[in-house]
């Protein structure tokens, strides 16, 4: 069956919601009284699509910083810099506590980052449908020309392969929380992924060795972030150091 399937409508319908404009956001301000949460948003999309999770952490009482990057006009390794030059001062600072907040390809920068930095003043983390392990849908169509025009070169550093990014960057040893999702809304993509998955990446390749907690929730890749509860399990996790299982949907 999938021999039959539009491969270049599949590549359109990888990681796709075009991304929109965001503003330029304000650089960090780091105190000893002061948490701030960074939130770096995934593939194809921008700062906007994290504004439900930043009010909700503002509501918390965090300070919110809502990065915009261009997702698809760098590899990871040149997109890093990019994201984290005006954030590595204050990640170097001692008495300063940030969190981070990532959708999907955000959480793959942070763990790049982290991996060749050190980062004195991080605090908790939460990934958000992360492809910790890489996506099976790369694998597929990963060589296709409309694939790497629409996703970049960063899309194509998403697979299960030898040049998975991912899957070179080993345990993570900081305190981080994954919530992976169980529902999909594209069932052309669902079809290349094994198991459980949200019509990106599969429940089981969210995962990472070295992770705190792992919670599982019946959403979709593209708009888990703006889902109340887990929003909600995200405030939960950065005040506890855990998700609150006992209401978990």
């Amino acid at each position: 069956m999938i021999r039959w399937l539009p491969l270049g409508l599949l590549a359109w319908l990888f990681w796709a919601v075009p991304a929109t404009a965001a503003s330029v956001p304000e650089k960090v301000i780091c105190t000893p009284d002061t948490e701030t949460v960074v939130l770096l948003h995934g593939m194809l999309r921008s700062a906007r699509s994290m504004r439900s999770m930043q009010a909700g952490l503002e509501k918390a009482g965090y300070r919110v910083l809502n990065v915009d990057y261009p997702s698809r006009d760098y590899p990871v390794e040149e997109l890093v810099p990019r994201v984290f030059g005006e954030l590595q001062p204050p990640l170097n600072t001692q008495g300063c506590r940030i969190h981070f907040v990532t959708h999907s390809l955000g959480g793959i920068l942070l763990r790049y980052y982290l991996a060749h930095q050190p980062a004195a003043s991080l605090g908790r983390v939460v990934m958000l449908g992360p492809p910790n392990q890489g996506s099976e849908v790369v694998d597929r169509l990963g060589g296709l020309g409309l694939f790497s025009w629409i996703n970049g070169p960063s899309g194509r550093q998403l697979g299960t392969g030898e040049e998975s990014i991912p899957l070179q960057l080993g345990p993570v040893d900081f305190d981080l929380g994954v919530i992976a999702g169980n529902r999909s809304l594209n069932f052309l993509l669902s079809l290349l992924i094994p198991g459980s998955d949200d019509g990106k990446v599969s429940v089981e390749r969210a995962r990472v060795e070295g992770m705190q907690d792992f919670l599982v929730v019946p959403y979709t890749h593209i708009f888990m972030m703006t889902r109340p509860e887990v929003i909600r399990q995200t405030v939960h996790f950065l005040r506890q150091g855990h998700f609150d299982h006992t209401e978990a949907p």
